[in-house]
């Protein structure tokens, strides 16, 4: 088989490589700043564990490779308003949003969209970083340079927020895991909760959406959908062209895992639907020293990226899963102790959504 070169060298792409061990599958994350005569992709296929990279000599040199998957989609992804754009083209729910310009247009806005809203930097920002909430008496806290980089969404009174993961070939076929629960905090991503049982009314809308969206970009590969639930209804909240934080429970969770599936759609392998037949817990360890004592629990697998830990920072995860929810919340509650107090409002949080599927 071919050798997968993977545009950029974080957790992603490490996780990635450890995929395609198993398979015979050699996987190269590389570094933006890498030299060119270093990277052997000539003969391989390019993936990216990035939505977007700055100039530099392997970057100019992949921009012309013919075996970049989804080289092109990568930057209309990036790029908030032109992700919008593209599903106000496909009719597929969002919140209401413009294009932020110039102070000026703050009484036209508030008046179409209310008296909330949020603010996004287009390119970039993430985990909480390059946003900001606003209100009609807050306009001025908006830093001067973030008109006509970013857009503004109407601030949306959400029931709970699910992502979709899902993988289309190279021949159109499509596949999707169940719909993800998750858990954000101060706009970072604390905790997922996948359950077996599929939800009839959610489910099938979030796949059609999804579809909708690979086929329309002829995408191949991995592909993340976060969406905010309003009722029975999905808004699309945001698109990730890529293996996702939120799918990191499948590791563990599901037949074959996002990183495998990933793996197996650019390289034109087999792409059968993973079956889940377990609920799953992710619990996403930010800024906190690895604990050898979180092994003490049985159904707990660590993935550890190997990252300094600073705050703020994601450097690995939990995984729980199994057949009994009642295990499942034990296994949660005997997290407590082992983790910060900051974790434990997330850790109540799985078990609520545990709960509510039995």
């Amino acid at each position: 088989m071919k050798p997968v070169c993977v545009l950029g060298n974080g957790q992603l792409g490490r996780m990635l490589r450890q995929a395609g061990e198993p398979l015979g599958i050699s996987v190269f994350p590389v570094g933006l700043d890498a030299e060119p005569e270093a990277v052997p992709y000539q003969n391989g296929i390019i993936t990216a564990e990035i939505e977007r990279w700055p100039e530099t000599p392997l970057t100019r040199e992949l921009a012309h490779h013919t075996g970049f998957v989804n080289r092109d989609i990568f930057p209309l992804l990036a790029d908030r308003l032109t992700q919008k754009t593209l599903l106000d083209e496909l009719h597929l729910a969002t919140a209401p949003w413009q294009a932020l310009e110039n102070e000026e247009q703050w009484p036209d806005i508030f008046a179409k969209l209310g008296d909330f809203t949020i603010v996004k930097r287009r390119v970039g920002g993430y985990d909480g970083r390059g946003q900001w909430r606003i209100r009609p008496i807050g306009t001025v806290e908006l830093p001067t340079e973030a008109y006509g980089e970013c857009i503004v969404e109407q601030g949306i009174p959400f029931d709970g927020e699910v992502s979709l993961i899902g993988a289309r070939s190279r021949s159109g076929k499509c596949v999707f895991y169940p719909l993800t629960h998750n858990l954000h905090q101060d706009g970072i991503l604390r905790t997922s909760v996948a359950l077996p049982a599929i939800n009839p009314k959610l489910q099938p809308q979030a796949e059609q959406m999804l579809s909708a969206i690979v086929n329309k970009l002829d995408y191949v590969g991995v592909m993340a959908m976060e969406c905010f639930i309003v009722g029975d209804t999905l808004l699309i909240n945001e698109l990730a062209p890529r293996v996702h934080n939120s799918g990191h429970w499948t590791q563990n969770g599901a037949s074959i895992s996002q990183f495998e599936l990933h793996l197996r759609a650019i390289l034109d392998l087999p792409l059968p639907k993973p079956v889940v037949s377990s609920p799953s817990v992710m619990v996403n360890i930010i800024g906190t020293d690895v604990n050898p004592q979180w092994l003490s629990l049985p159904l707990v697998h660590l993935h550890w990226y190997d990252k300094e830990v600073r705050v703020g920072r994601k450097v690995g995860h939990l995984n729980l899963t199994d057949r009994d929810p009642a295990l499942l919340n034990q296994s949660l509650d005997g997290l407590m102790p082992l983790l910060p107090d900051e974790y434990h409002a997330a850790l109540e949080w799985g078990k609520q959504v545990l709960a509510a599927s039995e």
